[in-house]
């Protein structure tokens, strides 16, 4: 542990923490590049506070963890903020799910009728989909989905392995996603 950091050790707080702090965020951030940028920031932020703070830094390594670890939060919901819409050629994101989820459960914006309608239409495409589904995918999504139960939850309950669980949600949403592919491209390119 090192008290009061100063811009004399600086240079060897970097070299003495950057392969730790790297690697911690490695753990969280697939993109390497993305871990790289998130590194660099959390050093600058170290810069910047060794220059700027009144109160001085007591423990260097829980801060530099604790700074690495909100900026891996914050660099998530970055990235989800920026996300593009659904493209046929991307198999693997869930946009139609995540823009129909705000639809059917954001009522943080004001209720227009064209929005109560809009919500109508897609709980009733939702359900017709739902419907269609085997029992045990559709009953894994609504559990997983509507309710919040964790997968660990559901396993503990019905005694059906969380693999088990997780390949039929996966198939629920495969269907899902696809279902409601042309509701999803009419609402968005009318």
């Amino acid at each position: 542990m090192m008290a009061n950091p100063t811009q004399e050790n600086l240079k060897e707080l970097v070299a003495k923490y950057h392969p730790r702090v790297k690697s911690f965020i490695r753990k969280s951030v697939l993109n390497k590049e993305d871990a790289e940028d998130i590194a660099q920031d959390v050093f600058y932020q170290l810069v910047k506070a060794v220059n700027t703070t009144i109160n001085p830094i007591e423990n260097i390594s829980a801060w530099l963890y604790r700074v690495a670890h909100n900026m891996i939060i914050n660099s998530g919901k970055k990235k989800r903020e920026e996300e593009l819409p659904y493209s046929k050629n991307d198999e693997n994101d869930d946009f139609i799910l995540n823009d129909f989820s705000e639809i059917l459960l954001d009522k943080g914006e004001a209720e227009s009728p064209e929005m109560e309608y809009l919500r109508a239409l897609v709980w009733k495409e939702l359900d017709s989909a739902l419907s269609e589904l085997p029992q045990e995918q559709r009953s894994v999504f609504e559990l997983t989905e509507f309710e919040g139960h964790s997968l660990n939850e559901i396993s503990k309950t019905t005694g059906i392995s969380v693999n088990t669980l997780l390949s039929r949600k996966h198939y629920a949403v495969l269907y899902l996603r696809k279902r409601l592919e042309d509701l999803y491209n009419d609402l968005i390119y009318f």
